[in-house]
């Protein structure tokens, strides 16, 4: 790299120059310290942006690998929380999706652009609490799901929780808008006949063809502060409403102090990170 500096300015010139290097050689972060931290989310991705505690994730067919504060999941990752631990991703629309301690999920698709006017995410959850914070921003109708093994719900509102329990029972509960909580259950296909001596078989009969079936199709709309609880088999109870003394929690207190603190999720977040004061916001 050249340098040309104007003869009148000749050594002062220098002088500022080299010490400008310097001082970005020696201290970069302190150069960088009062400029704003932006970090793109790809169509596709999702964006660790909080992390209390330890968490760790692990692609198809790949390793586990602990995850940081800026790190991208795509579809097909598994994701855990260790004990005493928080996790924040957030999706290309600037939507939330946060798990407690001890939780297991798998993404199974993101796809979201707003040129394009897609608006897709599928998360499934094994274990564990989530917290869903949907951005009314995007100016896309949101196709956000939220599933167990016994419940799918699909974000028509913008806030609200599932706890899925070790027996696989679960509990929705809605702070604002409304979810469709639908039956759920593991998909079975028809059995595949196996080759093996001929039989005798009576004359031709109709049958079906083959389809995929589950355990139960239900679906419930769950309003603004109602809840609903499905069993550890799929059967759902019917919506109503909760109190906030019943909804008292440290996880849910910090997931509302966490969306007070944010406000608009048009505004970038900054912070710090660590296993005592963990807020690190990226936009």
């Amino acid at each position: 790299m050249e340098l040309v500096l104007k003869r009148e300015n000749g050594l002062h010139g220098t002088i500022l120059i080299v010490g400008l290097l310097v001082a970005l050689l020696v201290c970069p972060d302190a150069a960088l310290a009062k400029r704003p931290m932006a970090v793109k989310i790809g169509r596709g991705e999702a964006k660790v942006t909080a992390l209390q505690g330890t968490a760790k994730a692990a692609s198809e067919g790949g390793k586990w690998r602990s995850l940081k504060v800026g790190n991208v999941l795509k579809g097909g990752d598994q994701v855990t929380t260790g004990a005493d631990s928080r996790l924040e991703v957030t999706l290309p629309d600037n939507s939330f999706l946060r798990f407690a301690e001890n939780a297991s999920f798998k993404i199974v698709q993101i796809d979201m652009s707003a040129d394009a006017g897609t608006r897709n995410a599928r998360v499934n959850v094994a274990l564990g609490k989530t917290w869903a914070n949907v951005s009314k921003t995007f100016g896309v109708k949101p196709g956000i799901e939220v599933a167990c093994e016994n419940a799918v719900t699909g974000v028509r509102g913008t806030i609200y929780r599932m706890n899925v329990n070790d027996d696989q029972s679960a509990l929705v509960r809605v702070y604002e808008g409304e979810v469709a909580v639908s039956g759920g259950g593991k998909p079975m296909e028809q059995p595949v006949p196996g080759m093996g001596p001929p039989e005798k078989i009576s004359g031709p009969v109709s049958v079906p063809g083959p389809r995929k079936v589950t355990m139960e199709e239900w679906v419930e709309i769950v309003r603004a502060m109602q809840q609903i609880s499905v069993s550890a088999t799929g059967v759902p109870g019917k919506p109503r409403p909760f109190t906030a003394e019943e909804d008292k929690e440290d996880w849910v207190d910090w997931n509302k102090q966490r969306d007070a603190e944010t406000g608009s999720q048009d505004e970038p977040r900054q912070g710090e990170t660590g296993n005592s004061g963990f807020f690190n916001w990226f936009r």
